[in-house]
This record gives C-alpha cells, structure tokens and sequence, in this order.
C-alpha cells in the first residue's frame, strides 16, 4: 500500500456532533472530540503534515480557553508517528500526549526505529520527516480526561498490542475502540496476545454503547462489530480444538491447504453482508489461516 499526505473530514452519519472523525485514504480513520475544557486530537496519523492538517481541523474549535490534549491509542505508525508536531523544542503546536506507559516504551524499542527506517526508505516524501516521539502523560490500566460537558474514559484493551488503549465517553454512550476490533477482524502480534485481545473485545461488547467508532472499520457499522469479531474467534477456536481432538498430523504449511484441512473457510464463520464479502483477498486467504495458526499455537500451549 502506498500511502498519501492527504486527511479529510467524514460526513456526520449520526453520531454526536463534538466528535469529528479525519480519514486517511483507505488506511485508517483518527479523531477529534470537543469539551468544554479541551480538544482533544485521538491520535496523530503517519507524519508531521497528517498531524498538522488534524490540527488545521480542531483549530475552530480551541476558542474560549480551550487546551489541546493528544492521545496515542497504540504506537502503531498510522497512530503515531505525527508525535513530533506536539512535543519537543521544535514542537509547532506544544501538546501534552497522553497515552499507556507501554506505550512510551515502544518508542524506545528497536523495532520501531527499524520500521521507520523501511518506511523512509520505500517512502521518502512521506516520512523522512518522522521523528519517533514518544507521549508524556502515561498511565497504565485508567485514565480520564475531565473536560466539563464530556468525559473521556481512556483503559487499556491490550491485544492487538500490548500498550493499546479505548476510549468511552459516558455522556454520550460513545466508544472510540481503536483497533481493538476491526473489520474483518482484528490481529494480535503475538499468541500470547490472543487471549487479551479477546477479552479487551468482551470488555467493549459489555458497554454496550450507543455509537462505536472504529481506526479500521466503517463509520456505520456500529457496536455489533465487536460481537461479531467475538464470534469470529469463538467459532475459529472451536473448528481448530475439533481439529485438535482427531490427533492429526502437522498442520499444512500452504494457507489454502489449511483452511481446507480445518473445515473452516472464512465465508463459514464470519457474517452474512456486503462489508464482509468485499473485503480485499488477504483476509479470506493469508490473514484468516495466520489467525488458524495463532490459534492452533495458543491451543497447544494451554
């Protein structure tokens, strides 16, 4: 996938109006929501100029003694890797940025420096400018932002990453939950995430919020989305604990072979409908059989 400079608004479709949702090509949605007290940008894209066109969106809005506030729902480069705008001696629109402490963390690892370096390399004009920034304002399992009308419950929902947050608004019965839950679904990095990621989405099925906003899943889709990725890795784990039970061989080392050899093709097991039969090729081939493996490897190791 190549990647663009550009950042839009998306057209209200029925949730409340102080939340404003910035798209990014077809890669990943960010948000801004306006208190009384603050405006707080959710995210800061994938360089220095998707951040700043976030602030070009939120700046109508940072009147009448309003602060800007920053969250990093995860390190991801989609995320945050426009930290740089807000913090540091160069920082255009100082900020403070708010997010879990493994977070923080991430920012300091190897992994993360070698992503950029990939990604300068392929990509030069979009992120040559990055520089990894890590957030300021940590906190580990809750947090929340009191911003006078609206207050913003920031808790950990690891899985998809360990350092992952959401963020529930009570007053609005409004969830930002990230990339906790996806359309299709979602992926944990590691086997050991698996299980947190499960419970992170029970966790914000159990709020059973009016509107649900999603990084990576349409605006309309609402809150069923997390019961439907929930049965999705409910009915993966029990095709491959059947599976399991027969004693057979080596799991296929070719994604088709895989799938066929579990009984567990995506069209089985996920939803009926137009969003989820027109999702690219990856996630019915190659994406669904590295689920089936983690699966397959999280079972084992119970």
């Amino acid at each position: 996938m190549s990647h663009s400079n550009r950042l839009e608004l998306v057209h209200n479709q029925g949730w409340d109006e102080r939340i404003l949702v910035c798209r990014n090509g077809e890669l990943v949605d960010t948000f801004i929501v306006v208190t009384d007290n603050h405006v707080v940008l959710i995210d800061t894209v994938i360089n220095p100029t998707t951040a700043a066109k976030m602030v070009e969106f939120a700046q109508p809005y940072l009147t009448g003694g309003r602060s800007l506030l920053v969250v990093n729902t995860h390190a991801d480069y989609d995320h945050a890797w426009g930290n740089q705008l807000f913090v540091g001696a160069a920082a255009r629109h100082a900020a403070p940025i708010i997010a879990t402490r493994l977070c923080a963390e991430r920012f300091a690892g190897p992994k993360d420096v070698e992503t950029l370096a990939e990604f300068q390399a392929k990509e030069p004009a979009i992120f040559d400018e990055v520089k990894l920034t890590a957030p300021t304002l940590l906190f580990d399992q809750t947090l929340t932002i009191q911003g006078g009308d609206l207050s913003l419950e920031l808790f950990a929902t690891p899985g998809h990453t360990a350092d992952h947050l959401s963020i529930y608004i009570p007053e609005i019965r409004t969830l930002l939950a990230a990339d906790a839950a996806e359309l299709p679904y979602p992926f944990a990095r590691t086997v050991d995430g698996l299980p947190a990621m499960r419970a992170s989405l029970a966790k914000l099925a159990a709020l059973e919020a009016d509107y649900v906003l999603y990084c990576h899943a349409p605006v309309t889709i609402g809150r069923q989305l997390l019961n439907d990725n929930l049965a999705y890795f409910d009915a993966l784990e029990a095709h491959c604990r059947q599976w399991l039970a027969q004693s057979p061989a080596a799991p296929a080392a070719d994604d088709v072979a895989l799938i066929a050899q579990l009984g567990c093709p995506y069209d089985a097991i996920t939803p009926q409908g137009s969003a989820w039969a027109h999702v690219a090729p990856y996630y019915r081939v190659q994406g669904h059989a590295a689920q089936i493996r983690m699966m397959l490897e999280h079972l084992q190791k119970k």
